[in-house]
């Protein structure tokens, strides 16, 4: 389908890219959008996206309660004079999260107060799914992502922890839930990014077979590419963990590195993310590996690919993924990827063996087992990483991300006009 030139609000309440996934989708969908020639304007809380040249900011701030240079922020009297700020902060104090919530709210109310004009042709919702959009539905067409269940993140999170006191505050923490899935079922379009993601949101949210689009999403071939100049070393894995979160399965990667470093002492561990979890910090110091893992902390794009280039395998050992944007990250920079078959991950690496190796879920067995069987195999990496980066140029770009979402806008405006004729 050919699309006209639209005016196209992209709602975020975290846009920065460091925040995770949605972060990335936001910068990059929206550069290919604008390159396409449509009008994109980003609505986002803090941490603010990162944005390419064309793509338009408009801030629509929260408390920002959580932030790194306070910590967590008291706010004025001032401040919560304002309803939506006093429902951010009691949600928050008393251990909920309101934030999807509460930025819809300010949305809707922004929205509102825009001239007939300067209003959009369509609105794309990147997974806040907060109860301010059913109005907004009512004024504009609205897109929804769902990059995958969020009850997928609690039934994980609950399973991980025996703590009473823990699992009582995960119960708080996750009470959005209900609201997302009461929103997305009023919604009327509904995407995510594969397949396996598909079915389980149908699933979750009780949604009839087909109710959810898929629209893959992509990688800058441009940025993340092989780097013939930097030396690969022979005993280096690298893991992307930007949410020190239990589905994200560090423990298993950690207790299978342990596993390999007794019979391969020289092998060492990068984690591009934080190690901001005491039970993290635990675990390393009961396995003894102070010293042979790297925790990145915060690093640009640049040095990530810098680390890829330096990285004998990278390794994904999720519960479970919307997509594994890491592993195709990595399979674009030619690192033969050992990973889980959580979620949509084997649609990303494909064929076992082939750009990849799949293994079971929870074992740090597995992954030791078949991460030692690739170091012994200098060939096969070789093989398996030519095979990924074609996958994933084949796959996974972004202009093909753009081009298909932008046809999905043009459905939901139509869709509208129908409805009001």
């Amino acid at each position: 389908m050919t699309t006209a030139p639209l005016r196209i609000c992209f709602l975020t309440y975290r846009g920065n890219p460091h925040c995770g996934g949605q972060g990335i989708y936001t910068r990059y969908l929206t550069k290919e959008l604008t390159s396409l020639g449509h009008t994109v304007d980003v609505w986002s809380g803090q941490p603010y996206p990162e944005l390419d040249d064309g793509v338009a900011l408009e801030k629509v701030p929260s408390l920002d309660l959580w932030n790194e240079e306070a910590f967590f922020r008291i706010p004025s009297l001032r401040e919560l004079r304002d309803p939506i700020n006093r429902r951010e902060w009691l949600h928050t104090v008393t251990g909920g999260f309101p934030e999807p919530l509460t930025f819809t709210q300010r949305v809707l109310r922004k929205y509102r107060e825009l001239p007939e004009d300067q209003r959009y042709d369509v609105v794309h919702d990147n997974q806040c799914l907060g109860d301010g959009l059913l109005p907004l539905q009512e004024i504009v067409p609205i897109v929804e992502t769902v990059h995958h269940p969020i009850t997928k993140d609690r039934k994980i999170a609950l399973a991980s922890t025996k703590s009473l006191w823990h699992r009582l505050g995960l119960h708080r923490w996750y009470t959005f839930i209900p609201m997302q899935i009461r929103v997305a079922r009023q919604l009327d379009v509904l995407m995510t990014v594969s397949q396996q993601s598909a079915r389980d949101i149908e699933a979750e949210f009780d949604l009839e077979q087909g109710r959810v689009r898929v629209i893959e999403i992509g990688v800058d071939m441009d940025l993340f590419k092989p780097m013939p100049e930097v030396e690969r070393r022979p005993d280096r894995l690298i893991a992307t963990i930007s949410a020190n979160a239990p589905l994200k399965g560090l423990p298993f990667l950690l207790q299978a590195f342990a596993d390999l470093r007794r019979e391969r002492p020289d092998l060492n561990l990068t984690v591009i993310g934080r190690d901001g979890h005491e039970q993290t910090r635990r675990l390393m110091k009961k396995l003894n590996l102070n010293g042979s893992v790297e925790f990145t902390g915060r690093i640009e794009t640049e040095d990530i690919i810098q680390r890829y280039a330096k990285s004998t395998i990278a390794v994904v050992p999720s519960l479970y993924e919307g997509f594994g944007l890491p592993a195709a990250e990595a399979m674009a920079c030619k690192v033969p990827v050992v990973s889980t078959y959580a979620g949509a991950l084997p649609e990303v690496v494909g064929d076992d063996g082939a750009a990849g190796v799949l293994v079971k879920p929870g074992s740090a067995e597995s992954l030791a087992r078949e991460i030692s069987s690739l170091l012994d195999a200098p060939q096969k990496r070789l093989e398996m990483g030519e095979q990924g980066r074609r996958r994933v140029g084949n796959l996974f770009t972004w202009r093909r991300t753009a081009e298909r979402t932008a046809d999905l806008y043009q459905e939901a405006i139509q869709g509208r006009q129908a409805k009001q004729r």
